[in-house]
């Protein structure tokens, strides 16, 4: 069977996209241009943007791609506002091979040793760097902290050549989880309001998750299932076994979903979209000028 999640994300699964359906070169990455377009590009001051997430399982009821697709259809939400503030921008292709220490035990999540991602992402940065780019803004789509972790090694080591400066974009709760405070260098923290707190926690493949998955790719989505997903009423001492990883976490959620998605909706995932793209977007704003 073939899945395709085109419009939003224009992303397709199993064969090539229609021709009339591939991304243009202003919608999609860095993989759509030319090297002279490139050039143009970075000599016209576009900054680069690069959405940072891993191939992980979700549930029976969503893709294994789940944190790529989401933070992609972000960054073409984000570029397009910074156009309307006369910001040129770049999308680099989607960074797939991430951390996956918790639901490392899963088939379909590739867990990358998290100083191998380091040296990959400041790899990167360095050719972004050697094209012509003086900014990269990056955020990502898993919330794992050890990916996190590994994202922010990175930015530090790219941040001491003189040619470039890369920032991390961080929600505020994920960096209140891995240490970050509000003026430490390449690290800018958002606060995207949300609505009022789930009766369960809702950590992965829950309701938000999903209901920002069938907001931007219905399509991908195995939406006969999640109506039959019963939710996780785990206690924080669950949620702590569970955030160690691995078979512990697989105890904890035997079917990989940390939440209740049967309560999730593409209305309250394009609310939450909405406000994270409008918070990316104003803080990458703020720092180019």
């Amino acid at each position: 069977m073939t899945i395709c999640a085109v419009g939003a994300i224009g992303l397709c699964m199993g064969r090539p996209a229609a021709a009339e359906a591939a991304p243009s070169v202003f919608a999609g990455t860095m993989a759509d241009m030319t090297y002279p377009e490139l050039e143009d590009a970075t000599r016209s001051g576009a900054v680069a943007l690069w959405g940072l997430g891993v191939i992980e399982e979700h549930g029976p009821h969503l893709p294994l791609a789940t944190d790529v697709y989401v933070p992609t259809a972000q960054l073409l939400q984000v570029q397009h506002r910074l156009a309307g503030k006369k910001i040129n921008s770049v999308i680099v292709p989607p960074f797939y091979w991430g951390v996956n220490h918790v639901t490392g035990s899963f088939p379909g999540s590739i867990d990358i040793r998290p100083e191998v991602m380091t040296e990959l992402l400041t790899d990167v940065f360095r050719s972004l760097a050697k094209a012509g780019f003086k900014q990269v803004f990056c955020i990502t789509g898993h919330y794992d902290a050890a990916h996190s972790r590994a994202i922010i090694d990175a930015v530090r080591r790219a941040n001491r050549a003189p040619d470039i400066k890369v920032y991390y974009v961080v929600p505020k709760p994920l960096a209140e989880r891995v240490g970050l405070k509000a003026g430490d260098a390449g690290f800018i923290i958002v606060d995207a309001p949300v609505e009022a707190a789930p009766a369960h926690p809702d950590l992965h493949a829950g309701e938000a998750e999903t209901s920002m998955l069938l907001s931007i790719a219905p399509d991908v989505a195995r939406t006969e299932i999640i109506p039959l997903l019963k939710p996780t009423d785990l206690t924080p001492k669950d949620v702590e076994t569970w955030r160690m990883g691995y078979e512990q976490a697989k105890k904890v959620t035997p079917r990989g979903y940390l939440g209740d998605p049967a309560r999730a909706n593409a209305e309250s995932g394009a609310i939450r979209v909405e406000r994270q793209v409008t918070a990316f977007a104003d803080a990458i704003a703020a720092s180019v000028r």
